[in-house]
C-alpha cells in the first residue's frame, strides 16, 4: 500500500530565544512542493541562500546539530525536524533570520503544536520509504555508544540512556508509532549537567541557555559560592541548592524524561536521510555525533543506489497474475516477459519475471554460457510500463501501448538462469496526449542490472 508524501496545509511562525547564540529568533515554516524535502533558509544573509537538511551537510553536533555549506550555518535544527518527521510531513521550507532555531523550552512541544494547528496536506507524489532490508549497526567503542537498525514493517525508535551520575544513571524510552511522538516525547525537554556549565559558556554556547529551556542536573558537590558564579555566568538567578537533583522551575513530565529527549534527538537527526524510513531503531547511549554517522551512512547508500530494489515476497498473492497480463498485453510466448505485478502506485508499477534455463533465447545466446539478452529485459521493462499505462484508462483491454523511443540504458550486470528480475517502472512526467516517459530499472537481488528510460504511447484500437 501507498502513501502519500505530505506538506502543511498553511504556514506558521515561532519565535524565540537562540539557545547559543541567545539571538531573538523569527523562523517560519512553509508548505513546499513534491520531492522537495526539508530545506533552510538563511534571509539574514546575501542572497538569501538555503541548505538541505541532510546528513551529508552535518558539520558540528556539540549540544545540538549543525549544517553548514560554504558561510551558511544552521545549528539546533534536531527538535523542529522530530516534529516535522514524526507528523509524516515530508516537504517543508524552513526560513530563519540567524543562524539557528529558536530554543523554545528546549523540546519539540510547540512545534508539534503549530503543526497541527496549520494543518497537514497530502500531496500525489508518493513517499519515497527507506525500507531497512538487513541490519545496520554503527558504533563508538570509546563512548560505548551505538545505533542498530533491523528491519521491520513500521518505524519505531528504542532508546537507552546511562550516565555515570548518582542522579541520572540507566534509563529508558520507545516510541512505538510515530502517531504518539507528540502525546510522549514531543514534550521532553533537553538537559544539562551543572559540571558541564562553565565549558559550555567558555566554548561560546549555550549563551541563551536558561531553566526555563532545559533541564539541568546538579550531581557533584559545588559551594554555594560556585554555583551563584555559574549563575552569573549564564545570566540566570541564583538557586540555593543543598542536595543533588534536578534544579529546575518546573517539575519532571516522567521520571525518564531525559532518555524521551534523547530519543527525540534521534529522531531528529535520522530526519536527515531524507526520506521516511521503515525499520526498527535501537539506540545505545545515543548522542548528536553517533545519530548524524549513522544518518551518513544510510544517505551514503541511498546516494550509491538511486533506488531501492522493491521487496518481492513470493508468498503474497501478487496484484496481477499472468493470467491477467495476458487480458491487458497482447504478448504471448515465447514474447510476454512479465509473470505477475505485485505492487503498484498511482505513478509506478512493480513487475517479477522469473528467469529460467528453458527460455529459448538459451539456445543461441549462448548454449555454454547463458546469458539474457539485455534488450529482452528492456521489452520487459517496457511491458511492465505497458501495463502501468494501461492502468490509467477506463477498459484498458481495448488499448495497446507501443514503444517510441529509448534513451540512457545501461547494462551494469548479467542476468543468468536462475535470476528473479524485478521491474520497477515509473512514471517521469505526466501522460500528456496518450504518451508517457518512463524511467525503468531491473533488479536481481538488490542490485540493479539494467535500467533505462524510454517513451511509450497508448492507442485505443479495439
Amino acid at each position: 500500500m501507498t502513501t502519500k508524501q505530505r506538506t502543511l496545509k498553511e504556514s506558521f511562525k515561532v519565535n524565540g530565544k537562540g539557545l547559543h547564540t541567545g539571538l531573538m529568533i523569527e523562523a517560519t515554516f512553509l508548505p513546499a512542493p513534491e520531492n522537495h524535502g526539508y530545506k533552510f533558509q538563511r534571509l539574514d544573509m546575501e542572497g538569501q541562500p538555503v541548505i538541505d537538511a541532510l546528513a551529508e551537510y552535518v558539520t558540528a553536533t556539540t549540544r545540538g546539530t549543525v549544517i553548514s555549506r560554504g558561510d551558511l550555518r544552521i545549528s539546533t535544527i534536531e527538535h523542529a525536524l522530530a516534529a516535522l518527521y514524526a507528523a509524516g510531513i515530508d516537504n517543508c521550507l524552513i526560513q530563519l533570520n540567524a543562524p539557528e532555531l529558536p530554543i523554545l523550552d528546549g523540546s519539540a512541544k510547540v512545534y508539534c503544536e503549530k503543526i497541527i494547528e496549520a494543518g497537514i496536506e497530502e500531496q500525489n507524489a508518493d513517499k519515497d520509504f527507506y525500507v531497512v532490508k538487513q541490519k545496520i549497526e554503527v558504533r563508538d567503542d570509546t563512548s560505548g555508544s551505538s545505533i542498530v537498525v533491523l528491519p521491520d514493517d513500521e518505524f519505531s525508535i528504542d532508546t537507552m540512556v546511562s550516565f555515570d551520575s548518582p542522579v541520572l544513571t540507566n534509563q529508558y524510552a520507545s516510541l512505538d508509532k510515530l502517531d504518539d511522538f507528540s502525546r510522549e516525547i514531543g514534550a521532553s525537554r533537553t538537559f544539562v549537567f551543572v559540571r558541564e556549565v562553565e565549558p559550555l559558556v567558555k566554548g561560546n554556547l549555550i549563551k541563551g541557555g536558561d531553566l526555563d529551556n532545559a533541564i539541568v542536573i546538579y550531581d557533584s558537590p559545588m559551594q554555594q559560592e560556585e554555583l551563584d558564579r555559574l549563575a552569573d555566568l549564564m545570566g540566570v538567578p541564583h538557586k540555593n541548592v543543598t542536595e543533588f537533583g534536578y534544579i529546575n522551575d518546573f517539575p519532571l513530565l516522567a521520571d525518564n524524561e531525559p532518555a524521551r529527549h534523547k530519543l527525540l534527538d534521534v529522531l531528529g537527526d535520522i530526519a536527515l536521510i531524507g526520506r521516511p524510513m521503515r525499520g526498527k531503531v535501537i539506540a545505545t547511549r545515543p548522542g548528536h555525533s553517533i545519530n548524524t554517522t549513522f544518518a551518513k551512512k544510510i544517505r551514503k547508500e541511498i546516494k550509491h543506489q538511486e533506488l531501492q530494489a522493491p521487496i518481492y515476497n513470493p508468498s503474497v498473492e501478487p496484484l496481477m497474475d499472468v493470467n491477467r497480463i495476458r487480458e491487458l498485453l497482447p504478448h504471448r510466448y515465447p514474447f510476454l516477459l512479465v509473470d505477475k505485478i505485485i505492487d503498484k502506485g498511482d505513478n509506478y508499477i512493480v513487475g517479477v519475471k522469473n528467469v529460467t534455463g528453458n527460455e529459448p533465447f538459451f539456445v543461441g545466446h549462448f548454449p555454454q554460457e547463458p546469458v539474457m539478452p539485455g534488450v529482452l529485459q528492456v521489452e520487459a521493462m517496457a511491458q511492465t510500463g505497458g501495463l502501468l499505462v494501461l492502468s490509467t484508462v477506463d477498459d484498458p483491454e481495448k488499448y495497446s501501448t507501443y514503444f517510441m523511443k529509448i534513451d540512457n540504458v545501461k547494462f551494469r550486470n548479467k542476468v543468468v538462469p536462475g535470476d528473479t528480475l524485478i521491474f520497477h517502472v515509473s512514471f517521469m512526467t505526466p501522460l500528456r496526449r496518450g504518451c508517457a516517459i518512463m524511467k525503468g530499472y531491473a533488479f536481481v537481488g538488490e542490485k540493479i542490472v539494467t535500467e533505462c528510460e524510454f517513451m511509450a504511447q497508448i492507442v485505443k484500437n479495439k
